[in-house]
């Protein structure tokens, strides 16, 4: 048998490589300040975030007593304002019966005095 054929040749002796490395390491380094720095911006927005909508419902809440309140300050004054409309309704009503009485009692009282007037030199003379 023949001997084996030598063996391909290789990249040779292992050596540390320390600019390409020292690179990589720098890349991440960065990225993970990168990171580091968009963490506590992203942090700072979101309480920002959490403070406006605190301060948003607070007010929400603030305006829907105030709201509620004067919804039924106005539901009182309209149920103050009905009852007197219909108080003026009737006391109209009674007032326009009085009135038509009067008005009846005036025409009788006028006929009487026609009456009167029409035969008081009849009864001069009687």
């Amino acid at each position: 048998r023949a001997a084996p054929p030598p063996p391909p040749e290789t990249f040779g002796a292992y050596q540390k490589k320390d600019e390409e490395s020292n690179g990589v390491m720098a890349m991440i380094d960065m990225l993970v300040r990168d990171l580091d720095k968009e963490m506590t911006v992203a942090e700072a927005e979101e309480k920002n975030a959490q403070q406006d909508y605190e301060e948003l419902m607070k007010d929400s809440a603030e305006k829907r007593t105030a709201d509620s309140k004067s919804l039924s300050e106005k539901e009182s004054a309209k149920a103050d304002t009905q009852a007197m409309l219909e108080k003026h309704r009737d006391d109209k009503a009674s007032t326009e019966k009085e009135l038509a009485a009067t008005m009846e009692f005036i025409q009788s009282l006028h006929a009487e005095c026609d009456f009167i007037l029409k035969y008081h030199g009849v009864r001069k003379e009687a």
